[in-house]
Parts: structure tokens; sequence; C-alpha cells
């Protein structure tokens, strides 16, 4: 996964301990927009959407999530409300890590968490650059 492959095996080790596991079958839907949120989760396998509510029932597409990429990662760090909508789009495998783990993990762990948040703040400047170049 590109958010564990600059962790040193220590730190990534710590890092596994603080994750565990869950699975979507088609169609299930992981959470819907405007759901309370705590959770950040990592693709292991299969293909997740994402998608926001346009008008009334209508969906539109935001991202496809593949294996070995993640998502929710907001809801580590606010409070606020989930932004989309996420879906099985096949039979998924999916690592989880809620807040009460990250906060265990910085406390018992911590050059595990600092590898792990700054694995994490090298993808949202990927993301953005990505961002800014479509506009």
């Amino acid at each position: 996964m590109r958010l564990f492959r600059e962790i040193d095996d220590p730190e990534l080790t710590a890092l596994a301990a603080s994750l565990r596991e869950r699975s979507l079958k088609k169609g299930q839907i992981l959470f819907r927009e405007g759901d309370a949120g705590q959770e950040m989760f990592l693709l292991r396998g299969g293909s997740i959407v994402i998608s926001k509510a346009v008008t009334g029932r209508v969906e539109q597409v935001l991202a496809r999530v593949a294996p070995g990429d993640f998502f929710g990662e907001m809801s580590l760090f606010g409070r606020a409300p989930r932004s989309a909508t996420v879906q099985a789009e096949s039979d998924a495998s999916l690592l989880v890590l809620d807040r009460a783990h990250l906060d265990q993990l910085t406390q018992q762990s911590p050059r595990a968490a600092a590898a792990f948040f700054h694995a994490l703040a090298q993808v949202f400047i990927e993301r953005l650059r990505a961002s800014g170049d479509l506009v």
C-alpha cells in the first residue's frame, strides 16, 4: 500500500497492530454523506465508489478507489460529518484505523505515529497537486 511504502518495519509493525479488518459485499454502503465518522479505510482488495448527492436521488461519482489507496481520513482529524457516500463496487477487503487506535498509537509509539502522519501528508500533497492540475 502506497501509504506504508516509506515506513520502516518496526514502525509498520506498531501501526499494523492499530488496524482491524472489515469486508464489504458488492453494493454494500459503508457510510453515507452526512453520517458521523471517526475512521479511515485502506482498501486491500476490490473496488470502492465515492459519490455525492447532486439533486434529489442523483449521485455524482467523485472517485473510484483501487487497492492500495485510502479514504475517509478527514474523519480522523475533524468532527464534521462524512462529506460523501462510500459503496462497494465489488466485494471489498478493508483495513480500518479509528481515532481511538490512532490516539493510542501516538501515545505508545510516537515514531510509528510520526511515520504515519508523514506518509499521510505526502499523499495529501500528491492529491492537492493533482487537483491543482485539473484546474
